[in-house]
C-alpha cells in the first residue's frame, strides 16, 4: 500500500530495527520507547488486520512470533511475554497493517499491559446466545 508505513519499512523505504525477518514476516523494535523490547511483527503480505488476512499468512505470522518469543525468554533473559493485537480503529488499531506486539516481560517490572473491564452488562447466558458459532 503506498501510503502504508508498515509497506514502506518492508520495501525499505523507512529504516526499522529489524529482529528477524523471512520471506514472509518481518519482526522489529517499536520506536515509541514505551518499553525495552517492545516488537512489533508485521506480515509482508499487506493486510489490514486479522480479520481479512489469509490463514496462510497468520501462519507464517504466528511462526514468527513464537520463534522471536522463545528468543526472548530462552536467550535474552526475559521471564515471560505479553502478545497483543488490535483489530479496527474502535479496538485501538492505530497503523491499518495487520501488526502484533510482542511486549518482554521479567518478574515484577511493574509493566500493566491487561486493561482494566468496566465489568460485563449482559448475563453470560445471553452473550452466549448471541456468540455461539452453530
Amino acid at each position: 500500500m503506498e501510503n502504508c508505513i508498515f509497506c514502506k519499512i518492508i520495501n525499505k523505504e523507512i529504516p526499522c530495527y529489524k529482529i528477524y525477518e523471512d520471506e514472509y514476516t518481518l519482526a522489529f523494535l517499536d520506536i515509541a520507547k514505551d518499553v525495552d523490547g517492545h516488537t512489533l511483527v508485521i506480515p509482508k503480505k499487506h493486510c489490514t488486520n486479522i480479520l481479512d488476512a489469509d490463514e496462510e499468512t497468520i501462519n507464517h505470522l504466528m511462526h514468527t512470533i513464537q520463534l522471536v518469543s522463545n528468543h526472548y525468554i530462552n536467550k535474552c533473559g526475559y521471564a515471560g511475554i505479553n502478545i497483543l493485537n488490535n483489530n479496527n480503529a474502535c479496538a485501538e488499531q492505530s497503523v491499518m497493517h495487520l501488526h502484533f506486539h510482542i511486549i518482554p516481560r521479567n518478574e515484577n517490572d511493574q509493566i500493566y499491559v491487561y486493561p482494566k473491564f468496566p465489568g460485563a452488562k449482559y448475563p453470560i447466558e445471553d452473550t452466549l446466545k448471541k456468540l455461539k458459532i452453530n
